[in-house]
């Protein structure tokens, strides 16, 4: 929260005639390297008097909003993008590991739903230290489950973490950051009584289930017969296959109960500000 009293405008007169020179100064500079170098400064001269503008607007919602204030300075910080403006120009109330907890706690729902979860123990400069367990410990999709719904979370709330660094992963220990490919649904389907909806999301067979507040996503494929599961019987947490009658357990990240190895293929699903989002692995 803003402590009330705004922090020293800085000269607004000096930096506009700053940058109405720079302006001037561009087109005409007589190397590129003079011309980064004037942009460059440009940029950063336009960020600090953003920076201030934003500080002023925070502080005079903190004094003049009364018992609200509060409330609006939390949905800001709830905001993706406003969060991260704060983070730009060191306006934001939370540390990087406060951040990385709020972000954490978004996708833990989704993480207990598979009996698992997740601990941050650490941070080191731009590296994220984490914990996976439960079931995500050792199973053959928790690299995966890692970087697409850990990772994105982490990278959002903190764009200073560039490496993610999980044990309790049995494959893919380090994730690096990169662009994400989760997908927003428009609208969740209507499920049947069953509480089953198959849907293709670009390109892909999607199988969603829900029981009560819970609702998870899998690629609509028996791995042992290769065919759809739109039809099967959902006995919350047991699916089985309407044409092989194998099943799987939905809750401990679809693994067949009786053959060891053969498991439904998850995919990551979060609810973010009434949105529902859905990431699907990349296809080399």
């Amino acid at each position: 929260m803003p402590t009330g009293t705004a922090a020293p405008a800085p000269d607004l007169r000096a930096l506009g005639n700053r940058v109405e020179g720079l302006l001037q100064d561009l087109g005409g500079a007589p190397s590129p390297e003079q011309t980064r170098a004037k942009a460059e400064e440009l940029v950063s001269l336009m960020a600090q008097l953003y920076g201030a503008g934003l500080e002023r607007i925070l502080g005079i919602v903190y004094d003049e909003g009364g018992e609200p204030a509060q409330r609006i300075f939390d949905r800001l910080c709830d905001d993706d993008f406003v969060a991260s403006l704060l983070v730009l120009h060191g306006l934001h109330p939370l540390t990087v590991e406060g951040r990385i907890q709020r972000a954490l706690d978004k996708v833990r729902t989704y993480l207990h739903s598979h009996e698992g979860d997740v601990a941050l123990l650490r941070v080191e400069g731009e590296i994220a230290y984490l914990r996976m367990a439960g079931s995500c410990n050792g199973c053959p999709s928790s690299s995966e489950t890692m970087k697409l719904a850990i990772e994105k979370a982490i990278f959002e709330a903190a764009p200073e973490i560039t490496d993610i660094r999980a044990e309790g992963v049995r494959e893919k220990a380090s994730a690096q950051k990169k662009a994400s490919d989760w997908v927003s649904l428009s609208e969740v389907p209507e499920l049947t009584e069953r509480g089953i909806a198959a849907i293709e999301v670009e390109g892909t067979p999607v199988l969603l289930l829900q029981s009560g507040n819970t609702l998870l996503a899998y690629r609509n494929q028996c791995p042992s017969c290769f065919t759809s599961l739109a039809d099967g019987r959902l006995e919350w947490p047991q699916l089985h296959c309407p044409t092989c009658r194998q099943g799987y357990d939905v809750v401990k990240a679809g693994r067949a109960y009786d053959k060891d190895g053969l498991w439904i293929e998850p995919f990551p699903l979060v609810t973010s500000q009434g949105r529902v989002q859905l990431a699907l692995p990349v296809m080399a």
